[in-house]
């Protein structure tokens, strides 16, 4: 078989999903297949690529020791409350263990209808798979904690949205699909007995530490609120805006999932938001660290019938958890952020000299990336004119460089370790909108050549690639992107 399946999520009660086969689509046809995770994850690569690895990862056809579900769950979608989410257009296969005993799901996206799709059509366009290939893979590459991509399929068959587009199916990976939604789920439905199943189910894969400790489902509380504050702060480092930040779409594993209306930014101001349906800005780039807090307050609630039997004591002991993620969250943010421009060890006045440069940036409508970028740069052929003519507004540059500088060299004896720092944080090239858009725009009339460049490119994000240059490039202003859209 494939897939070496090893099942756990599907031996819990059945109130944890709905059991459903994917509905088969009528030509499925292979765009590209991620043999290097693949391999990791000790899958037969080369049955996967093949008609028959097309037909698998399409749905069309169910391979040994897969047993497909639909998650329940529920969440907050941009603040108000929906008691019944769950797995509207997506199907997890089944589980597979890393040889290094990591155990990882595999999921279909836009597999067909499940009892949770809401009057959905249960399918994917094949924009969005395209998307999630790309963004998900460049974060990856980039460092960050995140689900990945295994394939992307095209179905052969046309779905409506504005009008009749082609569709496909993603296959994602991911350490698990639990999500503070899924929490949520029992929660809402007062069902504690699976709500401590759940909890005990995610301490088991995610956190076997805190099964130690005096009380495990603080413990879980506390490394959950951990990985997500320290998450978002790698996010912004590397100008990153999510975009829809809704409770069903922050995992308890600590991944970043679901790249609908996500982007990273081009010209840096921290309200920046993309999202199409975010007509109010509350998931807008510098709104992500409370965002984050709030999804978490939302998380420690589900908790409270199991981390104390005194309610009162049982509050107490979420609002201690939550407490620390301010402070996780901002010394992650602040020393990635003074790592960025060379100093490794900061204090609270390389902080402010950050946040200088960030103003510098909002006031001179300045890329984020470029920026970040041209900093080495500029130190190793000591001249900042690389770095100034990336602002509309040069006044205010020209003097943080000068003060840039001096805070360097009465701090570091060899400028060649803030360079070579530098580089480790600031990637040389990321998803650009329009770059992503172009790919998309192109696949939809049957030619994949862009998409494949693309995910070629952002496979080594911090080296020069001479062949590739004007991927690094900010958009002209007529290709700038200015909404990205869920795909749902």
């Amino acid at each position: 078989m494939p897939f070496p399946f090893d099942n756990t999520y599907a031996r819990l009660p059945e109130a944890f999903f709905a059991r459903i086969d994917p509905v088969p689509v009528s030509a499925p046809t292979m765009i590209r297949l991620n043999h290097e995770l693949a391999a990791e994850l000790g899958i037969d690569v080369e049955r996967l690529n093949s008609p028959e690895g097309a037909a698998i990862l399409s749905g069309n056809r169910l391979t040994e020791g897969s047993e497909p579900i639909a998650m329940a769950y529920s969440g907050h979608q941009f603040g108000g409350f929906s008691p019944q989410l769950g797995d509207g257009r997506a199907i997890l296969l089944g589980e597979v263990v890393r040889a290094d005993g990591v155990r990882h799901d595999i999921q279909l996206k836009g597999s067909g209808q499940t009892p949770f799709s809401r009057r959905g059509d249960g399918r994917s366009a094949l924009g969005p798979v395209l998307r999630e290939y790309i963004v998900s893979e460049a974060m990856a590459a980039l460092g960050v904690p995140t689900t990945r991509a295994l394939a992307a399929v095209a179905s052969g068959d046309k779905v409506v949205r504005e009008g009749l587009i082609p569709g496909g199916v993603f296959t994602r990976v991911a350490q698990s699909h639990i999500r503070i939604g899924t929490f949520q789920w029992f929660a809402a439905r007062k069902d504690h007995d699976n709500l401590k199943v759940l909890a005990d189910y995610a301490i088991a894969r995610h956190c076997p530490d805190a099964k130690l400790a005096d009380n495990p489902y603080r413990a879980l509380l506390e490394a959950v609120i951990e990985r997500q504050a320290r998450l978002i702060a790698h996010w912004m480092q590397l100008g990153f805006i999510h975009g829809v930040m809704n409770t069903d779409n922050m995992t308890i594993s600590g991944e970043t999932i679901d790249f609908g209306p996500c982007a990273f930014m081009d010209s840096f101001h921290p309200v920046k938001t993309f999202s199409s349906i975010d007509h109010q800005g509350r998931y807008a780039y510098a709104n992500q660290g409370p965002i984050g807090h709030w999804n978490l307050t939302r998380f420690a609630e589900t908790l409270l019938p199991i981390l104390n039997d005194d309610p009162k004591q049982a509050i107490a002991e979420a609002e201690l958890a939550l407490d620390t993620f301010a402070d996780i969250h901002r010394m992650d943010l602040q020393r990635r952020f003074i790592a960025k421009i060379g100093i490794e060890n900061g204090t609270d006045a390389d902080w402010n000299l950050v946040q200088d440069l960030l103003s510098a940036m909002t006031a001179g409508e300045a890329d984020f990336t470029l920026v970040f970028r041209s900093l080495p740069v500029a130190l190793e052929c000591g001249n900042d004119v690389g770095v100034i003519r990336l602002f509309n507004q040069q006044e205010a540059i020209s003097a943080w460089l000068s003060s840039w500088r001096t805070r360097l060299e009465n701090t570091s004896s060899d400028l060649r370790e803030a360079i070579t720092l530098m580089r480790k944080m600031n990637p040389i090239f990321i998803p650009r909108n329009h770059r992503v858009e172009e790919a998309i725009a192109a696949g939809y009339d049957g030619d994949f050549a862009p998409f494949h460049r693309l995910n070629d490119v952002l496979k080594t994000p911090f080296s020069e690639q001479p062949d590739s240059a004007e991927y690094e490039s900010a958009p002209t202003p007529d290709e700038v992107v200015h909404a990205t859209f869920c795909g749902t």
